[in-house]
């Protein structure tokens, strides 16, 4: 170890009659380690929330949809064939969407209408694991008439598993007054609930139900058409690149066809999400800079401190240089215990948040994600090496450079003048 490391070591070792430049110090580590700590939690919190929202919206719609212009897609087994030729696709599924009505009694709720082929969405979706009954989709038999409902669904019309409940539609084609020939009867039928399912995502829990595609073809003489296909492919970052092969294979057909992928479905709600977490990065970061320039007022004090120190050594031989580095020492060694008390912490929070949270939960009696606001109810952190290794540095950086103006001014200090009324 050089003379100037070893100097700067012992300095940041206050003397014990100098509680005040102790405490500053201490003060100053703190501060660090704490905006270290709230920075790796936030963002550990965000990139968990964007896992927990992307993987809850890939799960109810798809990684590629495949649809024709008028969102009718006839002979779909034929479609669903050619697209699973294309390279990357693994599964893809039909699929019928309608907007609906549901009454129980007095209750009436508007919820969205999804249809679907049990062995085939298995493959394309994660509902089957959210469902409450272990047979999950398999409930829906063709023709039985069955209904799958979101648990808060289910709550809010005061069903339970068992019970029936009434399906009610617009008519099958929506004519004028004076076309009397046509049938404009509303759509109504008695659908079984067989099953709950719950996400722990608001619009879908509250919003959504399930029943057999062959169910919705009859009840909506569909024959053998579905609104589309949910495709899913084998690395959701190459959803666009998998469109446009699909794109390429049915153009053969000479139909208009409709296809988008998850990055353009919802595509403003994760936009809002890295957003979001670049401005919070930015704002905590401001706490950790706040912290580290508390070393500025901590290093002039030792500095003044130390004024009669620095003259001998300068007497002994050591250049002003060497008076800098031992003051960039001792500010970087408090620097980087703050940075590393901030990270170890920051990291055990992180990695228990879920359970942090919940414990807190108990204690206070209440639900800190509001479903209606947040969509979600419940996340896990998930901690970016990436991001904490930015956050490490950058904290380490911050204190190093907050330490130069007090180190420079040490370097400065005139020997007769530090000696003068010693």
């Amino acid at each position: 170890m050089s003379v100037t490391s070893l100097i700067g070591l012992r300095y940041t070792k206050a003397k014990r009659d100098n509680h005040f430049v102790s405490f500053i110090s201490l003060a100053s580590v703190i501060g660090i380690a704490l905006g270290v700590i709230v920075l790796i939690v936030v963002l550990s919190v965000i990139n968990g929330y964007e896992d927990g929202m992307r993987d809850r919206y890939l799960g109810m719609l798809s990684h590629v949809t495949v649809s024709d212009s008028d969102w009718n897609l006839d002979d779909w087994e034929t479609r669903r064939k050619q697209v699973l030729e294309t390279k990357r696709v693994v599964a893809a599924a039909p699929f019928i969407e309608k907007q609906v009505m549901l009454k129980e009694g007095e209750k009436v709720k508007a919820i969205m209408l999804e249809a679907v082929m049990p062995d085939y969405e298995k493959d394309v979706g994660t509902i089957n694991q959210f469902i409450s009954d272990p047979a999950g989709l398999n409930k829906l038999k063709a023709g039985a008439f069955n209904i799958i409902l979101g648990e808060t669904l289910a709550k809010s019309l005061n069903v339970k598993a068992g019970e029936s409940i009434t399906l009610l539609s617009p008519p099958k084609k929506l004519l004028s007054v004076a076309d009397n020939e046509q049938d404009q009867t509303p759509i109504i039928h008695d659908f079984n609930v067989v099953a709950t399912f719950k996400m722990d995502m608001q619009i879908y829990d509250a919003g959504f139900a399930y029943i057999h595609l062959k169910d919705a073809q009859q009840l909506f003489d569909m024959e053998n058409q579905a609104t589309g296909l949910r495709v899913q492919i084998d690395d959701i970052y190459k959803a666009k690149e998998v469109t446009y092969a699909i794109a390429d294979r049915l153009a053969a057909d000479n139909e208009d066809y409709v296809l988008s992928n998850w990055t353009t479905q919802n595509a403003n709600i994760f936009k809002a999400i890295k957003l979001q977490k670049t401005m919070l990065f930015l704002v905590l970061f401001l706490i950790i800079a706040v912290a580290a320039f508390n070393l500025v007022s901590t290093m002039i004090m030792v500095v003044t401190e130390k004024q009669s120190d620095i003259a001998i050594l300068r007497t002994l031989g050591m250049s002003p240089m060497q008076i800098m580095k031992i003051f960039l020492v001792q500010g970087s060694v408090l620097g980087l215990i703050g940075t590393l008390i901030g990270t170890i912490v920051g990291l055990l929070i992180a990695l228990n948040i879920t359970a942090i949270v919940q414990w807190l939960e108990g204690l206070f009696n209440t639900h800190f994600l509001n479903a209606s606001i947040h969509q979600i109810t419940h996340i896990d952190a998930r901690v970016e090496p990436l991001d904490i290794i930015i956050i490490a540095l950058a904290a380490f950086l911050l204190t190093i450079i907050a330490t130069l103006y007090p180190a420079w001014k040490a370097s400065k200090v005139q020997p007769a003048e530090a000696l003068r009324y010693e």
